[in-house]
């Protein structure tokens, strides 16, 4: 596909920590409330709400750990091979947000952007990949310069 609108994969990446990074403060400040109201309610302990809040914080701070790790990579088909991965994990959110909770619009939102965003950028990465299939690299030119030297 020959798309005009090129997204670097940095900033599909970014949109990625950035909506799990909602998502992260969401379900912390919910747990962290839930705590309150249990602990005054029953004096202690810990409710199976405030540890499933608290389980979807931890899983999207190790997402955004994930995310900028896999920004250091500068492989195109390393890339392409974890956006898709990516896209599949917030399309599949997506969907399953529009299917059992339809009231949480900005969640909605949130991961169908950020769906849309690395979509984008995956058709933008296949034409990147192609290009740089018919182009030489610095150390191919100069190992065709030593050979074409030797003859």
């Amino acid at each position: 596909m020959n798309i005009k609108l090129n997204i670097s994969t940095k900033v599909a990446h970014l949109i990625s920590i950035f909506s799990a990074f909602i998502i992260l403060l969401f379900f912390a400040y919910k747990a962290v409330i839930a705590y309150l109201i249990h602990r005054e309610l029953y004096g202690g302990g810990i409710d199976i709400l405030v540890l499933l809040r608290s389980s979807i914080a931890g899983m999207m701070f190790l997402l955004i750990l994930l995310f900028i790790q896999f920004m250091k990579i500068n492989d195109l088909k390393s890339q392409r091979t974890i956006l898709i991965g990516i896209f599949i994990g917030w399309t599949s959110v997506f969907i399953t947000l529009l299917i059992i909770k339809l009231s949480s619009i900005y969640f909605i939102v949130l991961t169908g952007m950020s769906s849309l965003v690395i979509l984008i950028t995956l058709f933008s990465l296949v034409d990147q990949i192609k290009e740089q299939k018919n182009t030489l690299t610095d150390k191919e030119v100069y190992l065709l310069q030593k050979l074409a030297k030797k003859k």
